[in-house]
């Protein structure tokens, strides 16, 4: 046993950029629909698009069809399915981790900064919206079968009766 410890916590860094990334699911390829089991977008389905160097991947909704947006998410957090979407030819070599890296401000700690009135939330950069229209507009067209939009748009819920253990997604 150790005879003294410190006295202080002491935070390590975080290294960003992983020697090793997440290594990516089996059975998970590019154009595979996901549906998410967590955060504001909870049961939507999604479709993969690429792996991330930080070992994130890489969904996109499309957003004119469910409202999820070009976003980077733990595995972790998907469920995979069957059904997949072409996605040959999508242009994704701009999307890297640094496309999502916000700007870093200094925060005013200050009595008026404190009971200053909350400023309006910023608005999405506009390279990032020309960014996501393109992206849906190439995906969409893709998808030749009308019930493939439908699966996209609709929640994923589970119901009476249903158990998770026993579907086959």
């Amino acid at each position: 046993m150790v005879k003294w410890y410190p006295t202080e916590d002491t935070k390590k860094e975080k290294n960003q950029e992983h020697n090793n990334p997440t290594k990516l699911r089996g059975g998970i390829v590019p154009g595979q629909i996901l549906i998410l089991l967590a955060g504001k977008n909870q049961g939507k389905r999604v479709v993969f698009l690429k792996q991330l160097n930080s070992g994130l991947i890489l969904v996109t909704g499309p957003y004119k069809l469910n409202g999820v947006p070009l976003k980077r998410i733990p595995q972790a957090y998907t469920i995979p399915t069957s059904t997949k979407v072409d996605v040959a030819g999508v242009d994704l070599a701009n999307i890297t981790d640094e496309y999502f890296r916000k700007d870093k401000k200094k925060l005013a700690k200050s009595e008026e900064a404190f009971f200053a009135p909350e400023k309006k939330k910023e608005e999405v950069p506009e390279f990032k919206k020309t960014t996501q229209k393109k992206l849906d507009q190439d995906i969409i067209s893709k998808i030749a079968d009308p019930l493939v939009k439908q699966y996209l748009s609709t929640k994923f819920r589970l119901r009476n009766g249903m158990y998770p253990h026993a579907l086959k997604f």
